[in-house]
Formats: structure tokens, sequence, C-alpha cells
């Protein structure tokens, strides 16, 4: 595993963050209330994001919960009291943060992963999920209405009518359920989870860090057009081409 980071911040107390060759561990750290999301949780959240998105010593972001649980979801106690982010959009924007990230990122599910934890997730690029996990959305259960992107990358993943269900239903889906919806990319043994995360963050960070950036970026644009569009955005070379080109050119792709 990473060895932690010897300087410490407020933000560390619900965010730890681990490093090692290239790889950022971001772990939710409130294993006694299952990792559930607060605004404190977003605001350190963020910090983070911010500080990785600019850190070119990061070629891959992997994000998971501490002790039994990826995240619970939003902490409904936070929402009784009346607990307040910076501003309205300060979560959904922290989602959209960690989804913009220039390097890859990888969620590490296990435990529960429900309702704003799910959108947490959604936000990563590549999800991997132990079997025991148990996942869904439970906005309904609890009469409140996603606002942290659950009606965008819900569908995106696994097709709208198949969201429509699992968001009318509340439904709990299991690891290998999630697996074979494509709601994650990945179920394997609990006791696999983290030799599966490490093994693809390995192969990720092998590969040229700008070129992971670059195809981050021209995906999200993509995103945005028409194909068309993206097909002659593309064309422009728009991000430029990575800094070790040459040097990998040299060394035969290596």
């Amino acid at each position: 595993m990473p060895a932690s980071d010897a300087s410490s911040s407020p933000s560390d107390l619900v965010i730890r963050t681990d490093r090692s060759d290239g790889l950022t561990t971001l772990t939710l750290n409130r294993p006694d209330k299952l990792n559930a999301l607060t605004p404190g949780s977003f605001v350190a959240l963020r910090q983070h994001l911010d500080a990785i998105a600019n850190d070119r010593s990061v070629g891959c972001v992997v994000l998971q919960g501490a002790g039994r649980s990826f995240c619970a979801g939003h902490d409904l106690g936070s929402i009784a009291t009346g607990e307040r982010a910076p501003s309205k959009h300060f979560e959904s924007e922290t989602v959209e943060a960690l989804e913009r990230l220039p390097q890859p990122t990888i969620a590490r599910i296990h435990g529960h992963c429900f309702t704003g934890g799910l959108e947490l997730a959604l936000g990563c690029d590549i999800l991997i999920c132990a079997a025991s996990t148990k996942l869904g959305d439970t906005h309904g259960q609890w009469g409140l209405a996603p606002v942290w992107g659950m009606s965008v990358r819900l569908p995106e993943r696994v097709g709208l009518s198949t969201a429509k269900e699992l968001m009318f239903t509340s439904r709990r889906l299991t690891g290998a359920e999630a697996e074979a919806i494509g709601l994650v990319d990945h179920c394997v043994a609990d006791d696999e989870l983290d030799a599966a995360v490490d093994r693809l963050a390995v192969e990720i960070l092998a590969n040229s860090w700008g070129t992971n950036r670059i195809d981050k970026a021209l995906l999200y644009a993509a995103g945005e057009r028409t194909r068309e569009a993206a097909l002659a955005h593309e064309r422009t070379l728009p991000f430029g081409m990575p800094d070790d080109m040459q040097e990998r050119m040299r060394a035969g792709g290596r």
C-alpha cells in the first residue's frame, strides 16, 4: 500500500491522502459513519482534487473508503442540522472536479455504495468493486432528489431504461449484478480487490502519462460535440502531443 504523506492538514480528518510512485490514493475517512458525506467532506475533497489537478507528479488517482464501506451516501444528519457547503452547488461541482481531473481515476468500491456515494463513484473513470458490495440509488426511499449528477451519469453507464428502474425502485445491487449491467467495470472476490486495483493502476502508470491526459481530455470533449465535430476536433491535435513521445519512440514504446 502507498505510504502516507508526512504532512497533515484539517482536511486529513475526513480525507486521507497516500502517495507512491505516481499513484495518489484518496481515502474517505469517516469509517464510523460508513464514510457518509457531509459538506465538510466535500470541502476537504475539493482541496485535494484542486492540488492533484495541477500536480504533474501524479499519474493516476484511486478513490476509496476507510473501514467497512466505500460510502453509504449523504450524511442525513448534516441535512437535518442544516449544515451547508460554501456555495449552492459546491458538492455537485466537486464531483465534476473529480470527473475532470486530467489523470485517470479508479473507484475502489467495497461494502456500501449508495446514493451520494454512488454519485461520487460515477465521477471516476473506472469502477472496480468487491463481490460483497451493495450498490444503489436510494433517493426515492428517503424522499430526496438527485443533484450531484445521478440523472446524467447513471444512464451514461447503464442506459436510460435501466437507470430509470434503479432510480424508481431504490433497488440494491450486488457487485456481480452491477458488473453485469455495466454499472461497474470489474467485480472481483473481496480478497482480490486490492490486487485488482493495484494491477490496473500499474498498467495505467506504465503508459505515457501525457497520452493518458490527452486521451481523457479528448474523450470528455467528444461528449460535448456531435460525432462529426468530435472527429474533426481530434484531427487538430487540440491538446498537442505527449512530452515523452520521442523518448518512448526511441525506447520502442516502453
